[in-house]
């Protein structure tokens, strides 16, 4: 299909993106055959159209042209990575223009702190023959940091958009948030939401003791379930309820433990049948007859 039909029903009029399009066309044509990894010729023009909208900064809307390619999202976005990773083509990814089209312009600072950070430690993780070798220029890296700061503070970003416009696949992407948080995890890390139970039982004695250990108040009525025996402190109430369940379920346990010796007991001594005299009940009442 020719390239300027296609960009017509895209809504593109610019005639340097058909040309530049229709350049990246015969360069993939050239470099690698792309039946080979399942991209028509009708999706070939649409991916080197976005491409080329990508490069001189032309509005593009994604939607239509996964309509127009006859393919999936999934299957489009992995095709678009695959070619422009073909192509050699690397896409330009800033910070502020994230934080300004997600609109979270207060994590630029956080991003680019982490950045570095996180470049510092990897690179002195490595061996030195592999230091000079290291590149970070690629935006997934951008993407992913981005990404990382938005999570931990608590802002919702769209993680399929981030991947579309730092031009990876989502394992990489899932890859290199995993060492992120591994390697700058004071930085990047993200607590769990669902938390080890000992851990918040822990957590909350500590903040408990801390207004409740204190003097018992004098003119205060405080039962005597409340008070420590051993430095005349008040309990807090978590440690108050712990110990009421601790007193039922003793009280229950004996009341069973009772329950089961009496029925051991009754079985051990089980009761005699008075004998049955049925001869001299007769004789009474032959002689009650007689008279």
């Amino acid at each position: 299909m020719d390239l300027s039909e296609i960009s017509k029903k895209l809504g593109l009029s610019d005639v340097n993106v058909v040309r530049k399009a229709e350049e990246l066309r015969r360069l993939s044509n050239i470099q690698f055959d792309s039946s080979v990894i399942g991209v028509g010729e009708t999706c070939k023009a649409v991916i080197c159209l976005e491409i080329a909208t990508n490069r001189l900064g032309v509005m593009f809307d994604r939607q239509i042209a996964i309509r127009l390619s006859g393919m999936s999202e999934k299957a489009y976005n992995r095709s678009f990575n695959v070619m422009q990773n073909g192509l050699g083509v690397k896409t330009k990814l800033d910070v502020r223009e994230l934080g300004i089209q997600f609109g979270c312009v207060t994590l630029i600072t956080f991003v680019q702190k982490g950045l570095l950070l996180y470049k510092k430690r990897f690179i002195d993780a490595l061996p030195a023959s592999r230091r000079a070798s290291a590149d970070f220029t690629r935006p997934v890296f951008t993407a992913v940091a981005f990404y990382l700061c938005a999570k931990n503070h608590k802002l919702k970003v769209d993680k399929l958009k981030l991947i579309q416009l730092c031009g990876t696949s989502e394992a990489e992407f899932t890859n290199i948030s995993t060492s992120m948080k591994d390697l700058c995890f004071d930085t990047f890390g993200i607590s769990k939401e669902n938390k080890d139970p000992k851990t918040v039982k822990g957590h909350r004695e500590l903040l408990d003791a801390i207004p409740a250990k204190r003097k018992r108040d004098e003119s205060g009525d405080v039962s005597e379930d409340s008070v420590d025996d051993e430095d005349g402190l008040e309990i807090s109430s978590y440690k108050r309820h712990k110990h009421q369940e601790k007193l039922a379920y003793n009280n229950w346990k004996s009341s069973v433990i009772a329950s089961n010796k009496q029925t051991k007991t009754a079985l051990s001594n089980p009761k005699k049948q008075a004998p049955l005299s049925f001869v001299k009940r007769v004789s009474e009442a032959i002689t009650l007859e007689a008279s």
